[in-house]
């Protein structure tokens, strides 16, 4: 399989650098105002590499559904999205992912507006939260990054399908982590309740849990016109990760780190390929490293 963007990981250089950015993806593919008329549904768009992701999708003329908890922010993001003209509508859905009683009202709302869903992107999600559970007990990682994400596909999955033609297969992202491969999965302890907690193993459990969802949605559904593919957007530098790495001055102490991290409008890359990339008509799992049906069968991109 083809890897155009192989060249352009070679060397990394930090944010800015050659590595491409959603809006380059889009282009690349030729669909800059190419949509028109088709939906997409991108959870967790108020900040970071979600409006990224619902900026390059609107750049193709596509009606752009986000959510989020801020409606205050989220109608502030509509707005700036809408500036770039494109035809494509972007509606504004309050969605908690701490609560399934919030995912089905969200996804019922999505329904009264729209007959149609032709891409489902799953870009919300918490990393390194302290111990906690969700509204439904669930822990808080693995309820907020998978179990409302799958509740989310429940509630969508018929539409989904519905929508999906031979010129236009529906798609499921779903954004996982290279980080599931370096943690446990534990099948009878989702809560973490049988070990000291530790937030990057709950991370990376919940990122397993996204993986295998893609997988199956894949399994089942492939054969229907509806697909799904893994995404790892690579280290992203989001406002939370530099606090986190202690700013420019963390970055300079550790200067090989800072070299690996991408912009978030480069960070937007990796799931907007998987959205509408012809290539990701056979449900695989994507990384900015590489790309396969799982872990063992990966080329570098």
């Amino acid at each position: 399989m083809a890897a155009p963007y192989a060249n352009d990981h070679l060397n990394p250089n930090g944010p800015n650098d050659a590595r491409p950015t959603a809006l380059k993806i889009i282009r690349d593919e030729g669909l800059d105002g190419k949509l028109t008329g088709k939906a997409f549904l991108i959870t967790g768009c108020t900040s970071g590499v979600g409006v990224e992701i619902a900026r390059a999708i609107h750049a193709t003329g596509a009606d752009v559904y986000i959510t989020g908890r801020q409606a205050d922010k989220g109608k502030e993001v509509v707005d700036r999205i809408l500036a770039d003209g494109k035809p494509g509508n972007v509606v504004y859905l309050d969605m908690s992912l701490d609560s399934i009683t919030s995912v089905k009202k969200a996804a019922a709302n999505f329904l009264g507006l729209s007959k149609t869903l032709n891409v489902l992107i799953c870009n919300a999600g918490i990393a390194l939260a302290p111990q906690g559970t969700t509204q439904d007990g669930h822990e808080t990682h693995f309820g907020v990054n998978y179990v409302a994400h799958f509740a989310l596909f429940h509630e969508l999955r018929d539409t989904l399908l519905a929508s999906a033609t031979p010129e236009f297969s529906s798609r499921v992202v779903t954004m996982s982590s290279m980080v599931h491969a370096v943690t446990t999965f534990s099948s009878d302890d989702y809560n973490l309740e049988r070990m000291p907690y530790e937030p990057y193993a709950a991370y990376g459990s919940s990122k397993t849990a996204t993986l295998w969802m893609a997988n199956e949605i894949e399994r089942r559904y492939g054969s229907k016109g509806l697909h799904a593919t893994s995404v790892h957007p690579g280290a992203v530098l989001t406002e939370k990760i530099s606090a986190q790495m202690g700013g420019s001055e963390g970055s300079m102490q550790n200067p090989a780190l800072g070299l690996y991290m991408k912009s978030i409008a480069q960070g937007a890359a990796t799931p907007v390929w998987a959205a509408i990339g012809k290539e990701w008509d056979q449900g695989r799992s994507l990384s900015c490293r590489g790309l396969g049906r799982g872990p063992s069968e990966r080329i570098r991109v």
